[in-house]
């Protein structure tokens, strides 16, 4: 007789550092409740987190496989083994939710491959978040990840997402490392038509959201320090 699969959690984490509950559904905690096998990006982050979410829960029993930049083809074709001998595994992100701007994106796609169930959960997308608080087309965006550092082709992608954005009413969104948002402000401030609208969503969940939707012009008299925090932004030309 076969041994019936183990399932696949994808596990959203907290966007920052505050109570786990205050942002995730219960059913996350239960989830991790009945888990012991992860994959995860960071071992010291991802058993804090756990604890977090549920203090009484042994660490010793946890069984941790690392998935980041360093990780080989190899392991991780192995990284769902257990599955296979019936025991379930939580996918942990970072930040936010699994394979969604992450690296779990691989690991969901071998799921696929071996025929394992995959369950996504609940919790909170900086990018969903960010759409959703900007006025911007709900119905049509497309999410860039992070643009080029070379200045010339900086500028030429961003001319060519507003075009896109103009001729499809499309709402453009992307990433930067936080210590060069200010810089990306200023781009987009001066690269764009100035009524094009940009948005900035910065420190999603946090008591220091902060959400703000305005043209290219607007911004140039920005007085909002955005050096070193989480942001996501969104543009769109009408």
């Amino acid at each position: 007789m076969s041994t019936t699969k183990g399932v696949l959690y994808l596990i959203p984490t907290r966007l920052g550092d505050n109570p786990p509950l205050e942002v995730l559904p219960i059913s996350i905690k239960k989830i991790i409740e009945e888990l012991d096998y992860y994959i995860v990006e960071n071992e010291k982050t991802a058993r804090r987190f756990i604890k977090r979410v549920s203090p009484s829960k042994s660490q010793p029993s946890l069984k941790l496989q690392v998935l980041n930049k360093y990780t080989t083809e190899e392991e991780r074709s192995t990284f769902l083994n257990s599955c296979l001998s019936g025991i379930s595994i939580g996918l942990l992100s970072e930040a936010g939710c699994p394979a969604i701007a992450d690296p779990g994106a691989d690991i969901v796609a071998l799921a696929h491959q071996m025929d394992i169930k995959v369950v996504p959960l609940v919790g909170p997308s900086s990018i969903v978040l960010a759409l959703m608080g900007s006025g911007m087309n709900g119905q049509s965006f497309t999410f860039n990840g992070y643009l080029p550092i070379d200045k010339s082709e900086r500028k030429s992608k961003i001319k060519a997402l507003e075009r896109i954005s103009s001729e499809h009413n499309q709402a453009q969104i992307f990433i930067e490392t936080p210590y060069r948002n200010m810089k990306m402000l200023e781009d987009l401030a001066n690269m764009l038509h100035p009524e094009t609208r940009v948005c900035v969503a910065c420190d999603l969940t946090l008591p220091t959201e902060f959400i703000k939707t305005k043209t290219a012009k607007e911004w140039k008299h920005n007085k909002e320090d955005f050096h070193k925090r989480p942001a996501i932004f969104i543009i769109q030309k009408n």
